[in-house]
């Protein structure tokens, strides 16, 4: 008889879906739903997770470990046994370690959100042998440090909330395309009235279905903010009450926004100074108003502080005060997750030095890091040739032959065609996992729907195998995943009190109040308890204690745009989740082939037309895209929706191929989205950097 297993989405969404997936008779996944019982869920599936058993089943699964046998780079291998593959690591790792282990680096990101197999028995043995930290900075870095900065940590509004809105502020966010669960919730808004209008400078599937849509230059999202401020106090539009009890920094805020009339910020912006006026009287005047914020907006030079200055608008005019106002960029700082527990610090050697890497700059580490050097790296959750920026460097640092590359994956990825040890890796329906959303609040658990395919292993085992290969004794190091999956949420803290519903239902609402206005009355979580629009911890730091408006590393307004004129972004492609699922033919036929998106006059004036090859550019590299030739994109901006696998893109490169691995203002964050192109039509010897 069929039956039913509760399992949860893996995928890096903030909707972290509830699946229910169906094994016949015989063991094997046949389908797999959104649960409808589930409140965000409700029942229904990106195209991406409702053809999931396709990614489980595909033809070119990685089932058996293998060896490098050829060039690193050419991905020839040959099949070898557990035995082998592990004692060749496990001896390589140790005599690594044996000199320094912080020559050793763990590269791992989001290819998994779960905690057992993501987050906790790697840091463990990584921890134990006293490797180099890895800093996880590819993401959300940037904008988490600028709204930790100013209201505390990252709790904002429920997402449920938003459909009791009546102006929504959707910046830098195209939920139609990453958040489909969000934009059913925005369209029952819409439907009852909100006004709805998206700032981003590309006009997204989202921007389309909006009342208004604003199309700032990249990188320009904190001017925008500052003038909206300045507008907001000079007209008496804030709550006075909300911000005397409230806020700290009121005053020193205000003579920062003076600084930044609405013409001012035009300037920067590419905006109308009128547009940008209406909005700001817009979100002064209607009730409730939220804002759902992306981190998108905070990929530039000064990413953090927009972040920041747009997350102080809520508590100027009072937008706590209501369930269906203020903000959300994340809501993971609503759960009590135990980080400690799971990763357990503490085994790190107590004599040993730290040295931490940011894998942002992989390139830079790979090939310039000293003491030590790295010698090598182990590769799981993540594909740092598609994904990592300035890839030519990237890839110059994994093609070293004295560099020991140990990939754990699901598929042959770029990254995999480097490995000297490639290990399979199970799919969410082979393991078992927990996990906690960014965009709603419900805690959810994965059970195995199936046994592992071929000779797959759960990231947890392999790394338990490794651990006792290398003789660590630590009685963590040998933790079930069931006893893992039980660690991951600390009990005592209340917000754990509906944990038992997980095992029977699959999910369970974290305890907060519902509704839920976590500000209403202030209680912010930063230091002061506060709402602060000046940050005492910031200056401890260094920065700039307020608001302040960082420019684009490669502003189209300085002497580089004299080469290389155009602002290139590279927001998600619609059938790609960042580089999963972009060896699928089902995703590469919906997606057909890398496109760039450039307006028609921009076009023009370089001889370019709809559907013509071409060469994107900069002194970092270069890509091919067929050019899209649309008004959606404002003219001197081009988008390229990403991210194409180089061995899948046609020349064997992708947009990362011109970014560069400059950092943001807070977070060291990557700054995907401050990049300056130039673009030509491709003729036949186009293949060489401009």
């Amino acid at each position: 008889m069929a039956r039913t297993i509760h399992a949860a989405c893996p995928h890096d969404c903030p909707d972290t879906c509830a699946l229910l997936v169906t094994v016949d008779d015989a063991g094997h996944a046949v389908q797999v739903r959104g649960d409808p019982d589930h409140p965000t869920t409700a029942g229904s599936l990106c195209t991406k997770v409702a053809h999931y058993t396709e990614r489980v089943y595909a033809p070119d699964r990685l089932l058996h470990p293998m060896k490098r046998i050829g060039k690193k780079g050419a991905g020839q291998f040959v099949r070898i046994s557990w035995d082998e593959a592990l004692d060749t690591v496990a001896a390589r790792f140790s005599a690594i370690c044996a000199d320094d282990p912080r020559a050793i680096v763990p590269y791992s990101y989001a290819g998994t959100m779960g905690y057992v197999q993501g987050g906790s028995m790697d840091r463990r043995l990584f921890h134990r042998m006293g490797a180099s930290f890895l800093e996880r900075t590819i993401c959300s870095t940037a904008g988490t440090a600028g709204y930790a900065a100013t209201i505390g940590a990252s709790v904002g509004m429920d997402m449920e909330e938003f459909a009791n809105a009546r102006l929504i502020l959707i910046w830098g966010a195209n939920p139609v395309v990453s958040s489909i669960h969000q934009w059913r919730i925005l369209q029952q808004a819409k439907r009852r009235g909100a006004r709805l209008v998206c700032i981003d400078p590309l006009r997204t599937e989202t921007a389309q279905q909006c009342h208004q849509h604003l199309a700032p230059l990249p990188g320009t999202d904190g001017a925008l903010a500052l003038a909206m401020m300045q507008v907001l106090i000079a007209e008496n539009l804030i709550d006075r009450d909300y911000i005397e009890k409230n806020t700290l920094g009121f005053e020193a805020l205000a003579q920062r926004a003076a600084e930044w009339p609405p013409e001012r910020a035009a300037a920067e912006t590419g905006l109308a100074a009128a547009d940008i006026l209406a909005l700001a009287r817009d979100y002064g005047s209607i009730r409730p108003a939220a804002i759902r914020i992306n981190y998108g907006l905070q990929r530039c030079a000064g990413g953090g502080n927009a972040v920041r200055a747009i997350a102080c608008l809520p508590a100027l005019i009072g937008a706590w005060r209501e369930p269906a106002g203020g903000i959300l960029l994340s809501s993971s700082g609503n759960f009590p997750v135990d980080g400690k527990a799971l990763e357990r610090p503490d085994l790190y050697p107590g004599t040993l030095p730290r040295r931490s890497i940011n894998m942002s700059t992989i390139g830079d580490a790979l090939l310039d890091a000293t003491d030590p050097p790295l010698r090598a790296i182990c590769v799981y959750n993540s594909n740092p040739l598609a994904i990592a920026p300035d890839g030519s460097k990237v890839r110059q640092g994994f093609s070293r032959e004295d560099l020991f590359c140990v990939v754990l994956e699901q598929f042959q990825t770029d990254t995999a065609d480097y490995a000297d040890i490639l290990l399979p890796a199970t799919t969410q329906f082979e393991h078992v996992d927990v996990h906690r959303s960014y965009g709603h609040l419900y805690m959810l658990a994965n059970q195995p729907a199936i046994a592992p395919l071929g000779e797959a292993k759960p990231n947890s085992e392999i790394f338990r195998l490794l651990a006792q290969r290398m003789g660590f004794t630590d009685a963590c190091l040998g933790d079930s995943d069931s006893t893992i999956a039980a660690q991951a949420f600390n009990t005592d803290d209340k917000r754990s009190a509906a944990l038992p519903s997980l095992a029977t239902q699959g999910w369970a609402r974290v305890n907060v109040p519902k509704p839920f206005a976590p500000f209403a009355r202030g209680n912010f979580l930063t230091p002061s308890g506060k709402c602060e629009f000046y940050s005492a911890q910031l200056e401890r730091q260094g920065h700039d204690p307020l608001p302040c408006y960082v420019p684009p590393h490669e502003s189209t307004r300085g002497p580089l745009a004299q080469r290389f004129p155009l602002a290139m972004i590279s927001p998600p492609a619609r059938h790609f989740l960042n580089s999963s699922f972009a060896n699928l033919s089902r995703f590469l036929e919906d997606e057909g082939r890398p496109r760039l998106l450039i307006h028609p006059e921009d076009a023009r004036q370089r001889g370019i037309t709809n559907e013509q090859k071409l060469r994107v550019f900069n002194d970092r590299g270069t890509f091919h895209a067929w050019a899209e030739v649309t008004e959606r994109i404002r003219r001197g901006v081009v988008a390229a929706p990403s991210l194409w696998w180089r061995k899948l893109s046609g020349d064997g490169e992708n947009a990362n191929a011109v970014t560069s691995q400059a950092l943001t203002d807070l977070g060291s964050g990557p700054t995907f989205y401050d990049c300056l192109v130039e673009v030509m039509a491709c003729r036949p010897a186009c293949n060489t950097v401009g």
